[in-house]
């Protein structure tokens, strides 16, 4: 059984304590950065399953982010889940050109993601406490 290994990106540390309570029942390795810059260092450097990423950030915004990773050969294939309290019409157009593979508004219902991110990786329930996943904030 492989572990998915998933990279939330989001300036907010709300949310990044929601995600990783919304994915602690599961068997994966949720790392996480606080902007676009440090995500996608992240990102090529940990070659990631799975990407939830903020779209407004400082520093690195989601949109630039996911452009660059795109344009990187070792991870444009990645999968995203694009986070956003901004639903504008123009956004979804703009994501759903760089592949994006699902927008969800934030915050983020926990059943949701998780039928989103199932749609992408395999999430096994957790077996044990001793088995919890490393999470890098």
């Amino acid at each position: 059984m492989s572990t998915p290994l998933i990279v939330s990106v989001d300036d907010s540390s709300l949310i990044r304590r929601a995600i990783t309570e919304i994915f602690r029942p599961f068997e994966c390795t949720l790392l996480q950065a606080e902007n676009g810059a440090l995500g996608l260092d992240l990102i090529r450097e940990r070659q990631p399953d799975l990407v939830i990423l903020d779209c407004d950030m400082p520093v690195m915004g989601g949109i630039e982010m996911l452009e660059r990773l795109r344009q990187d050969p070792l991870v444009a294939r990645t999968h995203v889940i694009m986070l956003s309290a901004n639903v504008a019409p123009q956004t979804f157009g703009r994501v759903a050109r760089l592949g994006v593979r699902d927008f969800i508004r934030k915050p983020p219902d926990g059943p949701v993601l998780l039928a989103r991110v199932a749609r992408l990786v395999t999430l096994h329930p957790r077996t044990s406490a001793e088995h919890e996943p490393g999470t890098h904030d």
